[in-house]
């Protein structure tokens, strides 16, 4: 658990650091401490590649090509699958729960409202979180013993780094969904032992939450809105996704193979 921690500790201080550099150094150039999207991007850029950097080149995430030698193209598929089935549940889920504070709505806003920012939010930050929380976190969770020599389970090692990732976005609007999210991660890299179906996942779930921002930018949008003219119509689209996520998770549960 320490080993857990020391990663967390290190993620969160790369994070601040490397923030606080950039916007020093941003007023340094430009003589303005104003808060702007090409900042926001830099900063959050900046983060995710020393992030990836540090964590490979201390080798606390293992990336290795042995898992790709087993062509395991159909489990990436479905990966990509799964996260487009997902996405309308996990809105709906969300618009059943009291509304939560959105800490961060500006920023997400000021990024996703550019080309520039697409580079952060669906290429960079999928490989950064996936290293982090599920190469390193979780990775540890599983190989972590007690003092009396017991091993966590595979599904509390699962639900324990779910909480991790869902609570370290340090915004209550986005913990419900990071958390579910964050549970299908880890059992897809425990049944792989490889962050890349989780890659996959993560970069269809984000790439897809920059193209709605874009087509439809207003942030109280609720899915009546986007299916409107009966309230049947959201809960219709509801079962069709799952009528997509359901058999994902199970073409998943058959095409990857624990090593």
């Amino acid at each position: 658990m320490k080993q857990t921690l020391s990663f967390l500790l290190v993620f969160i201080g790369i994070q601040f650091a490397g923030s606080a550099i950039v916007q020093a150094l941003w007023k340094l150039t430009t003589g303005s401490s104003d808060l702007t999207a090409l900042m926001l991007i830099v900063s959050t850029a900046v983060v995710s590649l020393l992030t990836i950097i540090i964590f490979l080149w201390a080798r606390w995430a293992e990336v290795s090509p042995n898992w790709l030698r087993t062509r395991p193209w159909m489990t990436l598929f479905w990966s990509c699958i799964a996260a487009f089935g997902v996405i309308i549940p996990a809105i709906w889920l969300q618009e059943q729960m009291p509304e939560l504070p959105n800490f961060v709505e500006q920023q997400f806003d000021m990024i996703l409202g550019t080309r520039w920012g697409y580079l952060t939010v669906g290429l960079l930050a999928p490989l950064a979180e996936e290293i982090v929380f599920r190469g390193a976190i979780l990775r540890a969770l599983l190989t972590h013993q007690s003092a009396a020599g017991n091993k966590l389970s595979p599904s509390t090692a699962i639900v324990a780094s779910a909480v991790i990732f869902a609570a370290i976005h340090f915004n209550p609007a986005q913990l419900p969904h990071a958390f579910l999210v964050g549970l299908l991660l880890g059992w897809m890299y425990y049944r792989t032992n490889s962050i890349l179906p989780g890659v996959a996942f993560h970069w269809v779930n984000n790439s897809v939450a920059y193209v709605l921002y874009n087509i439809f930018p207003d942030p109280d949008l609720k899915l009546a809105d986007l299916f409107p003219g009966s309230p049947l119509y959201p809960l219709m689209a509801v079962g069709f996704s799952l009528i997509i996520l359901l058999p994902a998770l199970f073409q998943l549960h058959v095409w990857m193979k624990k090593e």
